[in-house]
């Protein structure tokens, strides 16, 4: 009599595809723009200022198909005066030593040596994606075809695995941006819960969020020579006291910062701990204060107490 029974055959569930993909490119070409548009979250600070970005940041958005751990780094530092610049730059480096993907973000009409010079940095196994942001400020597309020129005669041996022409701020062609990168990620499984946002934690986030607003208020009067130290974090419940100090390289900055009357501190205060109010979901009492350090830059002790080595 030939045996019955219920065949068990073995599940065919693959692990969801997951990876690391680094952003990068030169300076203020939006970087952190398009990491906060694909992820849906304040995650990085933006600016009108260049450079506004300083550290590494993992950003995570988790879909039904994959998950996305966007790593924003630095625009590449052609000065390297200071140790700050120097792990600026090193940041960069250690980020495409790592990731799945690469995603080289250039501006719509403009490329230059520092374009040249980031795309060289990228392992040549490490599949790069061009995503050409802020199209929406080329009126004549025709313009598009002397540029796509510069870039094949700067690329040199460099290859496109895909050519996303986007526009981050008008959240235009993100999605296929997404498909192109979601076709070269590994299946790894997830990397990080689904549900979360960030590999930073809250202090990290509060420190940023007050960078953010003097960037935006200061503009281009307040130099680069300015940063800013969680001094002390207390959480009970949903309230949470966050006690920050600015760092700035002269008196006259604090001056500056500080603004008649204290009012533009103040302001810098009260932006900030709206942010964080949204962010963290809960009550925020924030003290901001200046700090006058001079050559803090330039200091590798501080430099790696602030997280920036």
């Amino acid at each position: 009599m030939a045996e019955t029974g219920i065949q068990c055959n073995k599940s065919s569930t693959s692990e969801p595809s997951s990876g690391l993909v680094a952003i990068v490119g030169r300076p203020n070409v939006g970087k952190s723009t398009l990491l906060n548009q694909l992820t849906g979250a304040r995650v990085s600070i933006v600016s009108r200022k260049a450079q506004t970005t300083r550290y590494r940041i993992n950003a995570i958005l988790t879909t039904d198909e994959a998950q996305f751990v966007f790593v924003d780094t630095p625009g590449w530092q052609t000065r390297r005066k200071s140790a700050l610049d120097q792990a600026m730059n090193h940041g960069v480096i250690s980020a495409l030593a790592e990731v799945d993907v690469v995603i080289l973000v250039v501006e719509a009409g403009i490329w230059t040596d520092a374009d040249c010079t980031v795309l060289k940095m990228v392992p040549t196994k490490t599949p790069l994606i061009l995503a050409i942001n802020k199209i929406d400020k080329i009126r004549d597309k025709s313009e598009l075809y002397g540029y796509n020129a510069k870039i094949e005669a700067g690329k040199g041996s460099a290859s496109f695995v895909a050519t996303v022409p986007l526009s981050a701020i008008g959240n235009r062609q993100l999605d296929i941006l997404l498909a192109e990168v979601q076709k070269h990620l590994p299946n790894k499984g997830l990397l990080y819960e689904s549900d979360q946002l960030t590999d930073r934690n809250e202090l990290f986030m509060a420190a940023e969020y007050v960078r953010e607003k003097i960037f935006r208020l200061l503009g281009d009067e307040l130099p680069y020579g300015m940063t800013v130290e969680i001094e002390k974090f207390e959480q009970e419940g949903d309230l949470r006291r966050i006690f920050a100090v600015v760092l700035v390289d002269r008196a006259r900055h604090k001056a500056m910062l500080i603004g008649k009357k204290g009012q533009r501190l103040k302001r810098v205060a009260s932006e900030a701990r709206q942010d964080m109010q949204k962010m963290f979901g809960g009550t925020v009492y924030l003290e901001v204060w200046v700090k006058v350090k001079s050559g803090w830059q330039h200091d590798e002790n501080l430099l790696k107490q602030l997280g920036y080595a």
